[in-house]
This record gives structure tokens, sequence and C-alpha cells, in this order.
């Protein structure tokens, strides 16, 4: 399925005391992972919110390998996992420069209208979209 990669360079205030990446930052950096898998299909969070649908996150879970440290410029591999229906679930792989890898992730989000309330189904554009890809 469809997959991005996303080039990240960790900043001073995203490490800790010891040095590396403190752990929840990594949910920042796969929410920037589907930022740019969604605008390379053609769309943003922003877009789609102006059009009735919001995607909060229901599932998030993490496999951390190696640390992460300050200047580091980290790819993050976003990948769909299969075609949307009331929810849209992605897989990450997160690299180092040497190509090493850092951490797998996965995480489901539902899609939601935002005037109801109510979950709905995947959007026709975007369904449309990835059969095009």
């Amino acid at each position: 399925m469809k997959n991005t990669l996303t080039d990240i360079r960790v900043r001073y205030g995203e490490t800790d005391q010891m040095g590396v990446v403190y752990y929840g930052n990594y949910a920042q950096y796969l929410e920037q992972g589907r930022t740019e898998w969604l605008r390379e299909l053609g769309f943003s969070y922003k877009w789609m919110e102006a059009n009735n649908v919001q995607l909060p996150v229901v599932h998030f879970s993490i496999d951390y390998k190696l640390p992460a440290a300050y200047d580091d410029l980290l790819t993050v591999k976003t990948t769909l996992k299969k075609m949307p229906t009331v929810k849209i679930e992605f897989q990450y792989e997160i690299y180092n420069e040497s190509k090493q890898l850092l951490a797998t992730a996965t995480t489901i989000l539902v899609f939601i209208n935002s005037t109801t309330k109510k979950l709905m189904k995947a959007p026709d554009y975007l369904i449309e979209k990835l059969i095009e890809e």
C-alpha cells in the first residue's frame, strides 16, 4: 500500500536528561509522517477538517529498538496497512541516517463527521485517490 518517507531533524528540546529523544515525542514524529502521507495524496488535515472530517487517533503502539539523539536526521516511513473503512491504519518505521531501525509503530484513526461527532466512512475522495495510486 501507499507509503511516504518524511525526514525530521531532532531538536535539542526533544531530548531528555540522558541526551536521547524523550519517548513521548515519537507520537509527534508519527503525526508528521501521517500529515505528509496525506499531503502527498493531495489533501491536508486542515482541508479535511474544513470539509467536515476529523481524524482522532484511537490506538497507538510503538516498539523502541535504538535511541535517537539531538541533531539526528530521522526518516519516518509511513505505510497504509489496508484500505480505509471507518478507520485508517498506519504502520511506521523510524530510521536514523545510518539506516538503523530505531522504532516501529502502528496507529489507528477513525473518521468522524465534525458536525454530528459520529463515525463516518472514509470520504470517497480519499478512497478514489488511493485506488488511483
